[in-house]
């Protein structure tokens, strides 16, 4: 069964977002990221399916919605059906 909740940084990595845990978590650490318009402060903040997590990607803001949590950091198309983007 899988877990119901996921820490932030381990989240964008699995969903390859970032593209390592050390840098998700200096986003998190940072003020970088949102977790339901919360602003998180540490990389250790949990998440779970349903929440939805705003973080700088580039010149952009990206917003995803979580529709299910990773197991691993697993091909892009794997990570990619976890989540759901919105504009």
């Amino acid at each position: 069964m899988p877990d119901t909740v996921i820490r932030i940084d381990k989240l964008l990595f699995f969903l390859r977002l970032a593209k390592s845990r050390t840098l998700a978590q200096g986003w998190a650490e940072g003020g970088h990221i949102r977790i339901n318009g919360k602003r998180v402060e540490k990389g250790s903040a949990i998440v779970k399916c349903g929440d939805v997590v705003t973080l700088p990607k580039g010149e952009h803001v990206l917003v995803v919605e979580l529709l299910s949590l990773p197991e691993r950091r697993g091909p892009r198309s794997e990570a990619q059906a976890c989540y759901v983007q919105r504009t």
